[in-house]
């Protein structure tokens, strides 16, 4: 090449042709989409932000906007899987924002479209195993369970089988290799799951159980559980859904005193929620921090709190309470929550 043309080149009068490109990256040591100033991986803390932003900009802007910026940031960074993992995530705790069926359908079917990149094209079966999963929420949203059923069978984890017993090998191994600090941590994230998923089983339960004895057994049972573990400064956030679905349940039963005890607890949930809403350990779970801060989102809340406002005033208009709404407490529970939100 003559300086002249390098010279148009470095005063951006003329551009390299592509076919120099790949002789170019050589010769710099960088790939050609470095060359380029293109990233096809974005780090951990990016992805983190780049999510914060559009959960804040789906609270403040249309909709509609957020949207094309969010697909606009899936078509560039195609190959970034943890990025696209994430954007499913987004899609899925804000599809419930436009008010039309086809703009909320569309947002589901967009975010099907990038679990399914992921299922094709990601070597790592981490990321891939979590697409799967949100692929089979997501298709429930469609109204399609029996897809949703088909996707999850294989990934359930069996008791009769030896993956299951994966975390407690993982800290028997270091434990045995004399990495005890590593083995304490893994143990206290592994219970700390644990009780989350009891919590949510807990939930579930109450949903699906046409018992009330065995209903009231489950309340019990979990509410011990959260009180000694004191999931609900941990969790505020599943902790606030069970004592919802309590209140729930015993509206349903006219056990109305016990529904305004459970609804004060989820108040009290909902406050924690406002005042830190973020996910942290305690005295007793001192090692969690440092796990939280390596999760993907680290220990930042998947949706802005603006959502709480809305989530609220459905929540006391649920047909459960009507037996309530005339009730003294239950107003100033109800008044007070909508005030802080």
């Amino acid at each position: 090449m003559t300086k002249a043309s390098v010279s148009k080149w470095e005063n951006a009068q003329s551009l390299p042709d592509i076919l120099l490109l790949p002789q170019l990256a050589a010769f710099f040591g960088v790939s050609v989409d470095a060359l380029m100033g293109y990233e096809s991986q974005l780090s951990r803390e990016q992805i983190r932000r780049i999510y914060q932003e559009l959960t804040q900009k789906f609270s403040s802007r249309p909709f509609q906007e957020v949207t094309w910026e969010t697909e606009a940031l899936a078509r560039r960074y195609y190959s970034c899987y943890p990025l696209l993992l994430q954007l499913c995530v987004l899609y899925l705790n804000h599809f419930m924002l436009p008010e039309k069926p086809e703009d909320r359908q569309r947002m589901v079917s967009a975010a099907l479209s990038w679990c399914d990149r992921i299922s094709d094209n990601c070597t790592d079966a981490g990321i891939s195993a979590d697409a799967a999963v949100l692929r089979a929420i997501l298709k429930m949203q469609q109204g399609d369970a029996r897809e949703a059923v088909r996707i999850l069978e294989p990934l359930m984890a069996d008791p009769c089988r030896l993956s299951s017993q994966g975390n407690q090998v993982l800290i028997q191994a270091c434990q045995l290799s004399g990495d005890l600090p590593r083995a304490r941590s893994y143990t206290q994230i592994t219970q700390y799951q644990t009780l989350l998923q009891l919590m949510e089983i807990g939930i579930t339960e109450l949903a699906l159980c046409e018992d009330p004895a065995r209903c009231l057994e489950t309340i019990r049972r979990v509410t011990i559980v959260i009180e000694s573990f004191h999931l609900d400064e941990l969790h505020p956030n599943n902790a606030a859904r069970f004592h919802y679905e309590t209140a729930v349940f015993y509206a349903q039963n006219d056990l109305l005193p016990d529904a305004l005890k459970a609804l004060t607890e989820f108040e009290k949930c909902i406050s924690r929620l406002l005042k830190a809403p973020y996910l942290h350990g305690d005295d007793y779970f001192d090692l969690l921090d440092e796990w939280i801060e390596q999760l993907p989102l680290g220990n930042a809340a998947p949706r802005d709190l603006c959502f709480l406002q809305q989530n609220i005033t459905t929540a006391f208009s649920h047909p459960a309470f009507g037996k309530l709404k005339d009730d003294v407490t239950f107003r100033q529970i109800q008044k007070r929550l909508t005030a802080k939100t």
